[in-house]
């Protein structure tokens, strides 16, 4: 399902947000502030810049999605349900015994994804082997790979970044989350990052940063990504964590936090709030 202005994939973020909220308030465990800052990049993915089929998961031309920080699912699993791969009630036994929608998206329990994901800096590794896969086989489509900033902490990491370059996989956009948090803290504190972008580039990628809820500049840098040759893209989007709620905007103990009773009721009254500002745009 393809939405055909700014106005319609704001309101379908705002959207995806509230079910975040549903879903970790009824399982009472889970993370907060990545998925509600990413729902801006997942309605732009999902909802107007990549071709799959929900009633045929494993459409061949279908374009592939790589989840890798994978404690991120609830933003994936409201994507999808809005696309119309499950019904959206269903989201709402996120983390409960013998459900499909786990705390780390499970390919056994979830045929419809690409990849598991749990263990960090294992995604981008996964979808360079599938971008390389569709260079040798001639497919047309595409493969995109979220991340965390986090994540480029680990070794494992830049072994695909190199990997990608060598192998000039051109068909491959990865999107870095770059919230500036992780569990322990924000990341120039733990382990400083510096400029990703920068560092991209050096590795032979095609890199830019943008504002990650800016969807013009977000739908600028995947058009430009779309016309690349010869060189992977890597997307670094600064997004703020916790987007949209205000008392966990920012804030990195919201990073595996999830709402009481209370705090979701207060979150969804911000988010109603917003919805009507967007409502009320040209």
């Amino acid at each position: 399902m393809k939405l055909g202005s700014v106005k319609e994939l704001r309101l379908m973020a705002n959207t995806i947000r509230q079910d975040i909220i549903r879903m970790l308030a009824a399982a009472q465990s889970g993370h907060t502030a990545g998925p509600l800052g990413l729902a801006d990049i997942f309605a732009i993915l999902f909802f107007h810049e990549m071709n799959y089929d929900a009633k045929n998961p494993r459409w061949e031309g279908r374009d592939r999605f790589v989840l890798s920080n994978g404690h991120v699912a609830p933003v994936l699993y409201a994507a999808m349900a809005r696309a119309g791969y499950f019904p959206i009630e269903e989201t709402l036994s996120l983390r409960k015994l013998g459900s499909r929608f786990q705390g780390h998206p499970s390919k056994h329990w979830m045929p419809e994804i690409e990849n598991s994901s749990g263990p960090l800096g294992e995604g981008l590794g996964i979808a360079s082997g599938i971008a390389l896969a569709g260079k040798m086989d001639k497919k047309g489509w595409r493969v995109y790979c979220v991340t965390s900033d986090g994540e480029h902490q680990e070794g494992a990491t830049w072994e695909a970044v190199m990997f990608a370059a060598k192998h000039r996989l051109d068909n491959l956009v990865a999107i870095c989350d770059r919230n500036f948090i992780q569990i322990d803290g924000k990341t120039e504190d733990v382990m400083p990052l510096g400029d990703l972008a920068q560092k991209y580039r050096a590795f032979g990628w095609n890199a830019v940063t943008v504002n990650g809820h800016d969807y013009a500049a977000l739908m600028r840098a995947l058009e430009g990504a779309g016309k690349m040759k010869g060189k992977p893209t890597m997307i670094v989007a600064e997004t703020t964590p916790g987007k949209g709620v205000s008392f966990a905007e920012n804030d990195y103990r919201w990073h595996g936090k999830a709402p009481s009773k209370q705090e979701a009721e207060a979150a969804l009254a911000e988010l109603a709030e917003e919805r009507k500002r967007i409502e009320a745009m040209p």
